[in-house]
């Protein structure tokens, strides 16, 4: 891949990665008509991003349903995946026309050892207490699972930081219609979130998944107007 002049690309960049995912014309996606950068993956948390745009951090648990709710909001194939849970390991950050969108690694793996337990939990400190630009949290969580002792210690992490963050409860499809606002209440309540910052979500069915997308346009727009 030839670098443009113009654009520097930051340290830790891909070489081997699409550089550009053009718009899903066809597509009714919140983020479809969006052109969408991959700007790289980056082991530190304090990577410099340049120009200065506001920031959105994804954040779930290995298996959340991550990946396939980044692909329903932008109308196509576009978040990175390892091929082992909970192995993506860095930082990959994505640039639109008006915000960049960070992808933390997915917490909770087993199988992951001390020590990349270890490297996470500080990646995901680090971006979510040290980055200046930082104007949200899309925090995903399956709504089939009561809260683990993990989400509730980012639960107190994000409190305590004071960043705005947006819960999606994810695989909304996979519980009966009538369960999922008793669900939904049920979490909000153990996670000490209010109910508006809580949303139904499923990437299979498209519930809630455009309510979703013109919600963080608008945290972003709230937090550069303030």
């Amino acid at each position: 891949m030839t670098r443009r002049p113009d654009r520097p690309v930051p340290e830790g960049r891909s070489e081997s990665a699409p550089p550009l995912f053009p718009p899903a014309k066809e597509s009714d996606a919140p983020f479809a008509a969006a052109p969408v950068e991959f700007i790289g993956s980056f082991p530190n948390a304090t990577v410099r991003l340049d120009p200065t745009r506001p920031e959105v951090v994804v954040l779930g648990r290995s298996n959340v349903g991550k990946s396939s709710l980044l692909n329903a909001l932008f109308g196509r194939r576009l978040a990175r995946v390892s091929t082992t849970p909970g192995r993506t390991g860095h930082l990959n950050v994505y640039r639109l026309p008006t915000l960049y969108l960070l992808d933390l690694p997915g917490y909770g793996f087993a199988r992951l050892s001390h020590g990349e337990r270890t490297r996470h939990a500080a990646l995901v400190e680090g971006v979510i207490t040290r980055r200046r630009s930082l104007r949200g949290v899309l925090w995903l969580l399956d709504i089939r699972h009561p809260p683990s002792d993990e989400d509730r210690r980012y639960a107190e992490l994000l409190g305590a930081s004071g960043v705005p963050v947006l819960a999606a409860l994810t695989k909304s499809d996979k519980l009966p219609f009538g369960q999922r606002a008793a669900r939904q209440h049920a979490i909000a309540a153990e996670l000490a979130l209010p109910a508006e910052q809580v949303q139904l979500t499923s990437s299979r069915s498209g519930e809630g998944i455009a309510d979703l997308g013109a919600s963080i346009l608008a945290a972003v727009a709230a937090t550069e107007e303030s």
